[in-house]
C-alpha cells in the first residue's frame, strides 16, 4: 500500500486515486474529538497558571499573569451592558456606607438604621418593602431615575443577606467588635 501511495504522490494523482470524502455518514456512536476542542484554551490557561505561580517570575510578571488568568477564568458572556451595570452597582453600594443614616456619636458611627432593624428581625420585611417602593416609583418620581433601580438592586442584595442565602454572618452587621 505504501508504494501505491508513493506512486500516486509522485505522479500527482493522489486526489484522484484517494479522494477525501467530506460527507461521511457516521454511526450514532462516533464522536469527533477535534470538534470544539478545549485543548488550545486549556494550553493557554495552563501557561497562565504556571506564569502566575512561578517563583522565577518577578512580582510584576506574576501579577500580570494572575490578572489575565482571572479574566480568562471568568465567563464574560455579557450582552446587555452587564459589566458596566455591575460596576455602577458596586460604586453605588459602596457610596451608601459613607455616613448614610448612621449614628451621630463616635461609638455609633458604624451603626445604620438597618442594623437596628436586623437586631429586631425586621430587616427582611424592610428590604422587601423598599424593593416594592423603589421598583414601583421608577418612571413616576423624577422620571426613569437610575438611582431608583440601584436602590432596588441594593435592597435585593441586602435581602439575600438577611434571608441567609449566603449563610449566617460571622459578625453583626454594624461591626461592633471592631469599633475603636
Amino acid at each position: 500500500m505504501a508504494w501505491w501511495l508513493l506512486d500516486s504522490e509522485i505522479n500527482g494523482t493522489m486526489d484522484k486515486d484517494y479522494p477525501i470524502k467530506d460527507d461521511i455518514e457516521h454511526s450514532k456512536y462516533w464522536y469527533d474529538y477535534d470538534r470544539n476542542s478545549p485543548k488550545e484554551k486549556n494550553d493557554k490557561l495552563l501557561d497562565l497558571h504556571i506564569q502566575a505561580r512561578s517563583p522565577y517570575n518577578d512580582g510584576w510578571t506574576q501579577q500580570a499573569a494572575k490578572e489575565k488568568l482571572e479574566k480568562e477564568m471568568t465567563a464574560h458572556y455579557f450582552k446587555y451592558h452587564e459589566e458596566e451595570i455591575l460596576k455602577d452597582i458596586e460604586e453605588y453600594v459602596s457610596s451608601t456606607y459613607r455616613g448614610h443614616y448612621t449614628g451621630d456619636t463616635h461609638e455609633y458611627r458604624n451603626v445604620q438604621t438597618l442594623d437596628l432593624m436586623a437586631a429586631r428581625s425586621l430587616a427582611s420585611g424592610f428590604c422587601q418593602s423598599n424593593i416594592l417602593k423603589y421598583g414601583s416609583r421608577y418612571g413616576s418620581k423624577e422620571g426613569r431615575n437610575k438611582k431608583d433601580l440601584m436602590k432596588v438592586i441594593h435592597y435585593a442584595m441586602l435581602l439575600l443577606h438577611f434571608d441567609d442565602h449566603y449563610g449566617k454572618p460571622k459578625m453583626p452587621s454594624g461591626n461592633f467588635e471592631q469599633m475603636p
